[in-house]
């Protein structure tokens, strides 16, 4: 592969993945097989080749499809604690191979290298959490009202499952899905972005290993690759009962609409527009951590990036101040060199975009605080480098009110008590994440409060940015209302079945009716 950079040991982590320089894009397993057009991968990193993936025709489609509905019968017969120990293997596969799949996450997407180890290691602590779950399955009893009756529920496996991800989360988000879907029962399709194939390449490797060690049928774990008409190719497929879908509102909307005229199941993680409420009675050191690292972390595009600080005017100059001097201190460059804060936006419409978003905050009558910019000449030869900026706004400001996928950080001023901040903070469409920094206990139980956050994540001093694998993720209005990874969340890749059963000799009739037989 003599198109890839050598520097940071990129060519032996595509190695180690099985990653080619040209890959099949439509998998079952082990088998793999495409007759679509070349997908190429370039790094945001370097502007370098990596490697191409051919995309999935309706053919292939078909083909795998086949694969996947015939595997399901098989698979979801197998008792759930053995599935686990599937998913299990495939955590400790993970763990062998954290250190090459984190920096391909990192070359192909332009995160740190740091957070594409902390990619690798959800995926790992997902399937610890799926293994769990495996035995714990559980639905309920409940009390008959007829004599000599049992009541209870109990959940089955849907059947196919589709995965659409997005290209800040390559590898992570699929794992939540598929981790918690192998242990139900179902089988998963899975379609990464376009914007970062290779990770996909790389996982399905991975995955396949496990599933062909354990003598499994192929069809249980399939990948497939391609734009926007691949992904129809699933939502439209009545064989395909749940769609879970990561990325922009436009997108969700589309996925909602497409899977619910066929009454579908989807479950959608979308946009967000997550803000941090600074209270007179905030610690300002933490306030700085939680801000800096929520709005530069992956180069702004995390959809839990902080996007609005919503500073109480007492402590507003101040706050400003500390958050710009942090800004001061950013490193920005490769990413796979840890000495690194900021990589690179993915590609170069990310930076249009993020340019855009500047021009547009200061025509709305907004202040840039810290300048930003594209940066240029050695280190920087791919163009997706730019500069985190500040900038004084409005909640109202159109731009605001937007969600830009990129490093963009408004400061907004409120006066008054918590109510207010907590109005401007949920004065938007997205719903995802939130967080107060305060040390006084009445503002952050308000902030937690049922007219508090509406988001569907709300943090007291800890920013916006991340969460644990134990609590459900997701969020509401245009986020999407889906809940992925943790808590219940499993429900969604189950269907639920009520039975009663009679032990009696008598068949007693609801209303007292009788027949005479």
């Amino acid at each position: 592969m003599e198109a890839v950079a050598t520097d940071f040991g990129i060519h032996e982590a595509l190695n180690k993945l099985g990653v080619k320089q040209v890959n099949d894009g439509t998998s079952t397993g082990s088998n793999w097989f495409s007759n679509g057009e070349l997908i190429d991968s370039y790094s945001p990193v370097d502007g370098q080749l990596i490697g191409s993936v051919k995309s999935t025709t309706p053919d292939d489609y078909s083909k795998m499809m086949d694969a996947a509905t015939s595997a399901f019968k098989t698979w979801r017969i197998m008792p759930a604690p053995q599935r686990g120990e599937i998913v299990r293997q495939f955590g400790d596969k993970l763990r062998e191979l954290k250190e090459p799949l984190g920096k391909l996450v990192s070359y192909e997407m332009g995160k740190s290298y740091q957070e594409g180890l902390g990619e690798v290691q959800e995926m790992i602590d997902i399937c610890d959490f799926a293994v769990g779950l495996s035995r714990q399955l559980h639905g309920l009893t409940m009390h008959s009202e007829r004599f000599g009756h049992r009541m209870y529920e109990q959940y089955h496996p849907l059947g196919v499952v589709g995965i659409i991800s997005a290209f800040n989360f390559p590898v992570a988000v699929w794992a939540w899905n598929t981790a918690l879907a192998w242990v139900c029962g179902d089988v998963c399709v899975w379609k990464p972005s376009e914007k970062a194939p290779l990770c996909g390449i790389a996982c399905q490797n991975i995955a396949a290993s496990v599933f062909k060690a354990n003598g499994l049928p192929e069809g249980i774990c399939c990948l497939i690759n391609g734009d926007y008409r691949v992904g129809e190719m699933m939502t439209t497929d009545k064989r395909v009962p749940l769609i879970s879908a990561t990325g922009s509102t436009r997108m969700g909307k589309i996925v909602a609409k497409t899977v619910g005229e066929r009454l579908g199941k989807s479950l959608l993680e979308l946009g967000g527009n997550n803000a941090i409420i600074v209270t007179p009675d905030a610690d300002i050191k933490m306030t700085v951590i939680g801000a800096v690292f929520g709005a530069v972390g992956t180069c702004g595009q995390r959809c839990t990036s902080t996007r609005r600080l919503i500073i109480h005017e007492s402590v507003y100059d101040k706050v400003k101040s500390a958050v710009v001097d942090a800004y001061k201190q950013l490193r920005i460059g490769n990413p796979l060199d840890e000495n690194n804060h900021v990589g690179p936006l993915i590609d170069k419409d990310a930076v249009k975009m993020y340019q855009k978003a500047l021009k547009e905050v200061v025509s709305e009558g907004g202040h840039i605080v810290v300048e930003g910019g594209v940066l240029e000449g050695e280190g920087y030869e791919s163009g997706c480098y730019v500069k985190p900026a500040i900038a004084e706004a409005d909640n109202s400001f159109k731009i605001v009110q937007h969600e830009t996928f990129a490093p963009v950080l408004y400061l907004i001023k409120y006066s008054g008590d918590v109510e207010n901040a907590i109005d401007i903070q949920n004065g938007v469409a997205q719903g995802l994440s939130s967080a107060i920094m305060t040390n006084n206990l009445r503002e952050a139980e308000r902030f937690l409060s049922h007219a508090g956050s509406d988001c569907g994540i709300a943090n007291v001093n800890i920013g916006t940015s991340g969460a644990e694998i134990g609590g459900a993720f997701g969020g509401e209005k245009e986020t999407g209302g889906g809940r992925e990874s943790g808590s219940d969340a499993w429900k969604v890749y189950m269907r639920r079945q009520t039975n009663t059963i009679n032990y009696t000799t008598d068949l007693p009739l609801a209303q007292g009716i009788k027949f005479d037989l």
